[in-house]
């Protein structure tokens, strides 16, 4: 399959095999590695009596994000596969008592995935305020105290977030606030500016200076992040078009010449069933992600066009036939990423 084609024609080709695999993951307990800060000698939950929406997936934020996923499929190809099904494992997890419960999991643990299942979650509810279905209006009312915890876990960070981390995995900083700047627009537009602006201001005082990024250092061994394109993503949604473009040519001034080479060229995954050499296959889809939405934001005649579009194909092409059919260590989050690509973020 050519994966450098038109995106939705793409996505409706994998929906059925995508949601296949996510309806199967999420609803898997185990194996699981929980990230649970224990309390005492009796503080034992299973992953589902600690998360009873977010169990499966092996780790709460790749449950949330395949959750998300799958939203996504619901809205936008909803005839391409078995909607009933999905909608009904939707409609087990996703109840009032299940999302309490969520909520009050890190309200009561307050560095919970933090920031990157933070942004994961808000990602998931901004994407039920897009979708034009009963169904959506419903869970988007149920998981709303989990948004708001969220929304205000962040307004309690952020000011006392004095450095960014800049690696490419979970910790990273751009890449959690870029994926909660939707939400932040729609309660923005709702009346309530305050995560916008936390956000933006905290990726101005973290990025707005960088300028000859190192990204020829990139990829780590177990990225699935780019750390330099992961403040190209977060610059690109804070900072206004023609303000964000000369941003980015003092960020990475060889982007028109193909430089830095190791950041166009894509990763290679050895070994599939090791989860963190198996990371990189989600550095090539998220590269390819931001790739997609740069050239999109990029004048017509800009040098760099051709640069990206050739590393666009070849990232996609490195690691889309990786996200079904292959090793749970990667099938379990990888169709969140590919959706990324495929439908826009």
């Amino acid at each position: 399959m050519n994966y450098f084609q038109d995106a939705k024609t793409s996505l409706e080709q994998v929906a059925a095999t995508y949601a296949e695999t996510i309806i199967n993951s999420i609803q898997q307990e185990y194996p699981n590695q929980m990230q649970h800060m224990m309390t005492g000698p009796e503080d034992r939950p299973t992953p589902r009596e600690a998360h009873p929406a977010f169990y499966g997936c092996f780790d709460w934020h790749s449950s949330v994000e395949m959750h998300w996923a799958l939203i996504r499929l619901l809205r936008l190809t909803p005839n391409a596969f078995d909607k009933m099904k999905a909608l009904e494992v939707l409609g087990a997890h996703l109840t009032e008592p299940a999302l309490l419960q969520e909520a009050s999991y890190l309200r009561s643990r307050s560095r919970f995935e933090r920031p990157y299942g933070w942004g994961w979650a808000l990602t998931f509810v901004n994407e039920l305020t897009l979708w034009e279905d009963e169904a959506a209006a419903k869970w988007l009312a149920t998981v709303r105290p989990l948004a708001d915890v969220i929304t205000e876990l962040f307004l309690a960070w952020l000011p006392k977030a004095t450095y960014p981390i800049r690696v490419g995995m979970h910790s990273n900083s751009a890449f959690g606030l870029a994926r909660s700047v939707p939400w932040a627009k729609y309660l923005s537009a709702q009346g309530d500016p305050r995560l916008l602006n936390a956000i933006t201001q905290a990726a101005t005082q973290w990025y707005g200076e960088d300028r000859d990024y190192p990204a020829g250092y990139e990829p780590g061994g177990s990225d699935f992040l780019s750390p330099a394109l992961t403040e190209v993503d977060l610059m690109s949604l804070v900072l206004e078009r023609e303000e964000f473009l000369v941003w980015l040519d003092a960020f990475l001034p060889g982007l028109s010449s193909g430089s830095p080479r190791s950041l166009f060229q894509p990763a290679f995954v050895s070994d599939a069933s090791d989860g963190q050499l198996a990371h990189l296959h989600g550095l090539n889809l998220y590269r390819a992600f931001v790739w997609k939405h740069l050239n999109a934001i990029l004048p017509d005649d800009d040098k760099r066009r051709p640069h990206l579009e050739a590393r666009i194909a070849a990232h996609a092409q490195a690691s889309m036939g990786a996200v079904t059919g292959s090793d749970y260590m990667v099938e379990h989050w990888l169709a969140c990423y590919a959706m990324l690509y495929l439908s826009g973020g």
